[in-house]
């Protein structure tokens, strides 16, 4: 079964919960979520605040982006070279 999607937001504040008096077992069972769950978006996220966590996920997604424009770009010039050695 599918959980519910949660912003990057809403992580951070689920994990700074456990920073204070709350054990991290509360916290998983007030929001939820499991203890698995918590501990992967401690490892994604660790001390991040909320805007540097919304920044990081930002930044990933332009990488991302990027990432693929760079490779259709290698894919083209290698179509192009392509078609000149077939020419010659």
């Amino acid at each position: 079964m599918k959980g519910k999607r949660r912003t990057v937001e809403e992580k951070v504040r689920i994990l700074r919960q456990a920073d204070g008096e709350q054990t991290i077992l509360e916290v998983c069972t007030e929001n939820n979520i499991s203890e698995q769950t918590f501990h992967r978006w401690k490892k994604e996220f660790g001390l991040l605040d909320v805007k540097q966590a919304k920044r990081l996920k930002e930044l990933e997604q332009e990488n991302g982006r990027l990432k693929r424009i760079v490779a259709d770009q290698v894919l083209g010039m290698q179509i192009l070279q392509e078609a000149l050695e077939k020419k010659l």
